[in-house]
């Protein structure tokens, strides 16, 4: 029994096995709250407490699927290529939008934790929380914060984007597919665009576009607005 724990392929197994019973309630019950995303975690976290299982030995499987993250990101951009077309008709407001869009939501992050009194490293980790996990992890290292709670926060907001997102769309009427798309990647990176791929094509290619630029531009300005935090505080 030790041995096959101690298999790395074990572990990948069972993230595999999490994700598709996870995926099989999402489809059962049909409540946005149970995304598979959310649920495997709360499996895996269950099976590892259950079994006394550390997350490093976990990992000796997880870090192949960490791999994965950043070629399944970049698969993304497939649906944007159907669509690239219509990504030129609205170029303009396109980046208009993910630009302020992304530095919203880095200068939310910084006065909310202000505001709080949240300590310097867990506000700074907490930054990169709307980008795709690779370049977040990045990022945070980059600016003086910690990449396991910046991991946490994109997992927490990419769940929270893609649950309440289309209610927030039915609430403000927002019927505009291109805004959708954009809102949903900007906020939620790959998790939100995975719930823009379910509305339709169009939001799934913008969403992806806006995962990309998004990650551009909080490359650029996080290391910037974290000076300026610094400097206040």
């Amino acid at each position: 029994m030790h041995d096959l724990i101690s298999s790395p392929l074990f572990f990948i197994m069972i993230s595999l096995m999490a994700f598709e019973i996870a995926c099989y309630i999402n489809k059962k019950i049909k409540l946005a709250i149970l995304n598979p995303l959310l649920v495997s975690i709360i499996l895996l976290i269950a099976f590892l407490k259950c079994f006394n299982i550390s997350t490093t030995e976990y990992n000796t499987g997880g870090q192949f699927i960490t791999l994965l993250l950043a070629p399944a990101t970049v698969v993304l951009a497939v649906p944007l290529y159907k669509k690239i077309r219509l990504f030129k008709e609205n170029a303009l407001p396109i980046f208009l939008g993910i630009s302020l869009g992304t530095v919203g939501g880095i200068t939310s992050v910084i006065l909310l934790c202000n505001l709080f009194g949240i300590s310097k490293q867990l506000s700074l980790s907490m930054i990169p929380k709307s980008i795709t996990t690779p370049i977040g992890m990045e990022v945070s290292k980059q600016i003086g914060g910690i990449p396991s709670i910046t991991v946490a926060a994109i997992i927490i907001t990419g769940i929270t984007g893609a649950v309440i997102g289309p209610t927030i769309f039915k609430i403000f009427r927002i019927n505009d597919r291109v805004a959708r798309g954009i809102s949903l990647g900007c906020s939620s990176h790959a998790v939100g665009t995975s719930k823009a791929i379910e509305l339709g094509e169009v939001e799934g290619a913008m969403s992806s576009l806006a995962i990309g630029i998004t990650g551009l531009i909080t490359v650029i300005i996080a290391p910037i607005l974290a000076k300026i935090f610094h400097s206040l505080l």
